[in-house]
This record gives C-alpha cells, structure tokens and sequence, in this order.
C-alpha cells in the first residue's frame, strides 16, 4: 500500500503538551472505564427494562463486538479521514452514544446504542497512543507512553466499583451520563491543541469484501466466545457453526487482504519482527491477566463468601504500584533496553501467580492482597514497554495502522482468556470434585468420623452431608483456580523468551531512519 510520508511535527511544549496529555488521558479513561462500569450494573439494567439477566449481558456482548470490530480499522479511516479528525468525532459520537444508552427506554435500544458506542470507541485508544507519541520529543517516548497506562490501568479498577456505588445509590442510567461532561471536555480540548498537526488524508478506495469479512469472522468469533460457556462449547451445533463460520471467513479475510492493494487492515505489518513479537507477547500476557481478572473475584465471591465490594477491595490495590512506578519506568525507559523491563514484567507476573498458586479456601483477605499489590509493579513494566517495542521503527504514518492492529489482537486475546480460563475451571472444578468424593461412603474412617462429630453438634444425617457436599465443592473449586494461577506462571516465565527475539527498539527505530534517508 502506498501511503506518502508524513513530515514528523515538532513535539509540544509546556502548558499545550500538559493539558493535550491530560485531554487525551480523560479520553481513553472514559473510554476504558466504559468497557467494564456496566458488568456490575447488569442486574439493575435487567429488572429496570424487564428482562432477564442473560438477555442482559447483551448490553456487554453487543459493545465488545463492535469494539472489537472496529479497532482494527484504525488505521485505514485515520488515512480517509484525518487521525484529530477521527478522534474528537470518536469522542463526541461516544458522548452521543452514551446519552442515547441513558435514555433508552427498553433493551432493544439499549443494546443498538451499546453497539454505536462500541464502534465508534474503536479508533479512540491506538489514535491516543499516536498523538501522545507525536506530542513529545523521541527521548521522552516512555513518558508519553505511561501516561497512557496509568489511564488505562485505573479505569478497569474503577470501573466495578464506580459502576456498583452509582446502581445501588443512584441509578443505572448514570453510569453513561458521566462520560457526557468528561467527553465533552477532552473533545474540546484535543481539538484545540491538536487541529494545527492534522495527518495528511489519503482518499481510498473501500475495501468493502475485506470489510464484510472482517465483520463476519470477527462478528462471530466473539459471539462463540461469549456463549460457548453457557451453550457447553462444541457439544452445542450453534458454537459449531459459529467457529466454522469463523475459521472460514478469517482464512478468506487474511488471503484477500495480502492480496489487497488497499486492505482495510495492514497484515503487513506482522512482517516486523518487533511488531509480530511485541503484539504476541502482550496479547497472551494480557488474555492470561484478563482470565485470572474474572477467575479471582468469581472464585472469591462464589466460595469464600465474599461480597462484591469485598471483592473489588482485594483487586484495587493493583492500581498502587502501577501508578507509582509508571512515569519512572516511563523516564527509564529512554536510558535502557525495553526488552529489560518486560522480562521483569513477566518474572513478576509468574511470582504473583505462583503465589496464588499456593492459596487455599482458608486464605485471609491479607494474604489475598500481597500478590495483588505486587502486581501493580508487573502491570507498570508491563504495557509501557511492550507498547514502546510494538510502535518502534513504526513511520509516523503506520502508528495508527499498528497501534490499532496490536490493541485488536490484545483484545481479541482477552476474550479468548476468559473464555479458556472459565471453560477451564468449570473442567477442572469437576475433576477435582470426583477425586475428592472418592473418599467418602462408610468406607472410610475419616467421613464416618466427621459425620457422625457433625451429628454430634445437632445436626441431621442429611445435613452433615450437606455441609461436607459443601466443603468439597469449596475444595474442588479453589484446587481449579489455583491450578489455573501455577499454568499461567509457567506461561509466564516462557513469555520472556519472545521477548527477547525482538530487536532492541533503539536499533529497530535507527535502522528505520537510516533506511529512510
């Protein structure tokens, strides 16, 4: 594809390089935030519009599908369109989107607006990358950068939280109406400071074929992701279909847009070394965080007895460290190989779920907390980085075509985590449940003996039972999840060695310039 270059600008300076940070940062914030506020909210949405909770989490499924959908095409519109252009009409149509999910008066459009606010978020998260990039001088690249991971490091936390205060002391509809005044701001702004350093606009053609099999395989691949569960996977001839439409239209997707002279989606990209390990590397990462982020409060709140704001309490100090150390490894990160930091991202991810490895059902909220704490540290060397590897040697011209491609496939990989790692635990919580039950009957001492000490307290037969049926489904469920944290530990530690087939990203980005003189 030929696209023709584009003159690097001058980086900002002082209060403009402030307030365009702090624009973008609150656009990506409301954007991230948005993506998980609603999870908790999902009962409250359900019995206000009358439907029932699995019709409810449409409201979830129908934003990831067209968010997922949309990411990709970054780059492609940035090119038509102009990349300030797209980004405040991004912001401004998701202010839209979320009045009209506020307003609406049945699930229907509910779900139609969802499906508008997700497509339209879309090119907002690798277009905030590409201008932040542009905003500040190259040897402050890592600082830009952490700036951006902060935002998108606290909003997951928040969101849960903020979304559970406003259903309980509010009401639904406001978990949408704060975006309009944090959107309205960063819109202004970004087109205030940013207007002046517009991307050049090539008219392209449509690639409409790329486009219609992008949605297809894209469309149903996350469709099969979010109901395999519920439909027991492959046993279900909906799941088949929907994995063999998939397959289909991706091979077909991928052929045709090699082949293509103007692709919606750039595959050439995956050609850089850099680019190809650096969004393997942080995709798997992320689907294995992303698994662990449902695992641990499911497992917390389904057999500990947590609530779900005791829950969210254990998960929140993941934000401490992480807010800490992301501008010094920002700053750092100039000085030294970005190689470095993600291998000490993902040691200190295989530590935390090592130690979660080795968690019990009797576990207390202190030792819940250790690891998470520690995390915080992995996740501030862990996108930064990673980011900086995928975007190095990039022309200023293709850094929204690889900021967009790297957040679709780290997405995509965060879906298929959840999907596996629940899938997982169901599989393995049977499992262990089977082996555990082999020891009891009036065969075996133990039982005999804890039954009858049970009877002993007052209880029927039937009830000291109940009370062990009780205490092995607690048992098989937390040998599953932990089962799962040493596996992700070990994949971990393995990650380290794709990181280490990239290129240094100060040699990758020399090597650029040379080759472009």
């Amino acid at each position: 594809m030929s696209v023709p270059p584009r003159v690097a600008l001058p980086p900002l300076e002082g209060a403009q390089r402030v307030f365009g940070t702090i624009a973008v940062s609150l656009a990506v914030f409301m954007n991230v935030l948005d993506s998980s506020i609603a999870n908790v909210s999902i009962p409250a949405i359900s019995g206000d519009l009358g439907v029932s909770p699995q019709q409810g989490t449409w409201v979830i499924t129908s934003f990831a599908v067209a968010n997922a959908i949309s990411v990709p095409l970054t780059g492609w519109l940035t090119m038509r369109i102009g990349q300030v252009r797209l980004f405040v009409a991004s912001i401004l149509l998701f202010v839209l989107a979320s009045f009209l999910c506020g307003i609406a008066p049945s699930i229907g459009m509910l779900i139609a607006a969802r499906i508008l606010q997700g497509a339209v978020a879309g090119p907002m998260i690798p277009l905030s990358q590409a201008l932040l990039l542009s905003s500040y001088p190259p040897a402050k690249s890592g600082m830009a950068l952490a700036f951006w991971g902060m935002t998108t490091l606290v909003a997951p936390i928040m969101g849960p939280l903020l979304g559970g205060w406003i259903s309980d002391d509010y009401s639904w509809p406001w978990i949408f109406y704060i975006n309009i005044p944090i959107g309205i701001f960063a819109a202004w702004a970004s087109w205030a400071i940013y207007r002046p350093r517009e991307s050049p606009i090539l008219r392209l053609p449509i690639d409409k074929i790329g486009l219609g099999l992008l949605i297809v395989w894209v469309g149903c691949l996350q469709l099969m992701l979010d109901k395999g569960k519920e439909l027991d996977w492959f046993t279900s001839p909906e799941i088949v279909v929907l994995a063999s439409i998939a397959a289909v239209a991706f091979i077909y997707f991928v052929v045709w847009e090699l082949g293509d002279a103007h692709p919606v989606v750039d595959l050439s990209l995956f050609k850089g070394r850099n680019f190809s390990g650096g969004v393997v590397a942080i995709s798997v990462a992320y689907g294995l965080f992303f698994g662990s982020l449902v695992i641990l409060p499911l497992w917390l709140q389904t057999q500990v007895s947590y609530t779900a704001i005791e829950a969210g309490k254990v998960m929140a100090p993941i934000g401490i460290f992480a807010i800490i150390l992301s501008p010094i490894v920002g700053k750092l990160l100039a000085k030294y190989d970005a190689r470095i930091f993600a291998t000490g991202a993902f040691a200190i991810f295989a530590l935390v779920f090592f130690i979660r490895s080795r968690f019990n059902a009797d576990v207390d909220t202190m030792t819940l907390m250790v690891p998470t704490i520690i995390q915080g540290a992995a996740m501030a060397m862990f996108f930064i980085p990673l980011t900086s590897i995928i975007l190095s040697g990039q022309p200023h011209e293709k850094i929204p075509a690889a900021a967009g491609l790297s957040n679709f496939v780290r997405i995509m990989f965060g879906g298929i985590g959840t999907s596996i790692a629940s899938t997982v635990w169901d599989s393995r919580t049977a499992l262990h449940h089977a082996q555990l039950a082999e020891h009891t009957g009036m065969s075996n001492a133990t039982f005999v003996q804890t039954v009858q000490s049970l009877m002993a307290q007052g209880m029927s037969e039937p009830a000291a039972w109940s009370v062990i049926e009780r205490r092995i489904g607690v048992e098989a469920s937390t040998l599953a999840a932990t089962d799962i944290f040493y596996a992700s530990a070990i994949l971990f530690l393995s990650l380290i060695t794709l990181v280490w087939m990239t290129k240094p990203a100060k040699a990758a980005m020399s090597a650029d310039v040379a080759g472009a003189h």
